[in-house]
C-alpha cells in the first residue's frame, strides 16, 4: 500500500517537473533560430509575437473566422522575404534548429493549412513576393507565390 502511493506521488511529480522543463526550454527555443535569421536577414521582416505588427501580419488573409480565435495555435515567428535568396535562410535556419515551416502565399487558404499547425512552426509569408511578369514575345508569363488572383487579372 505505501509503495503504490510513494510510486503514484514520485510519478506525479516526475510528470509535473518534466512538464515544466519542457515548456521552459520551448521558451528559450525561438532564440536561437532567430539569431539564425537575424544574422543573414534584415530584422525589419521578422515579426515575433512580441512585436506589435504581429497580429495584425497574422490576420491580414485569414479568411476563416474559426483560425482567429485564442486557442488557434499561432506561428512562434513570422517572416516576409523580399527575395529569394531570404527564403533559403529560412529554409537553413528553419531546419537547422528543427523548425516546422508553413508557407502562406496569396491568401486563398480556407482551411487553414499555411498558417495553423499542431507543432510550433514558423509562417514564411510570400506577400512580398508578388510581381507578375508577361512575356508577350514568348506568350509566357511569370507569377510569383505572393500574387493574388486580383492583381493577377489587373
Amino acid at each position: 500500500m505505501t509503495c503504490s502511493l510513494l510510486c503514484t506521488v514520485f510519478i506525479f511529480l516526475l510528470t509535473t517537473f518534466s512538464r515544466a522543463s519542457a515548456l521552459s526550454s520551448d521558451d528559450d527555443s525561438p532564440k536561437p533560430f532567430m539569431q539564425c535569421l537575424t544574422s543573414k536577414m534584415m530584422s525589419k521582416l521578422i515579426y515575433s509575437p512580441n512585436n506589435s505588427s504581429y497580429t495584425p501580419i497574422l490576420q491580414i488573409s485569414i479568411n476563416n473566422l474559426r483560425f482567429m480565435t485564442s486557442d488557434t495555435p499561432k506561428p512562434l515567428v513570422i517572416v516576409t522575404p523580399i527575395d529569394e535568396s531570404q527564403i533559403q535562410t529560412i529554409i537553413f535556419c528553419s531546419k537547422k534548429f528543427g523548425m516546422h515551416i508553413r508557407i502562406r502565399s496569396g491568401g486563398h487558404d480556407f482551411e487553414g493549412q499555411s498558417y495553423v499547425a499542431q507543432v510550433p512552426f514558423v509562417l514564411l509569408d510570400m506577400t512580398n513576393l508578388r510581381s507578375i511578369t508577361v512575356n508577350m514575345t514568348n506568350k509566357t508569363a511569370w507569377v510569383e507565390s505572393g500574387a493574388t488572383i486580383g492583381e493577377l487579372y489587373k
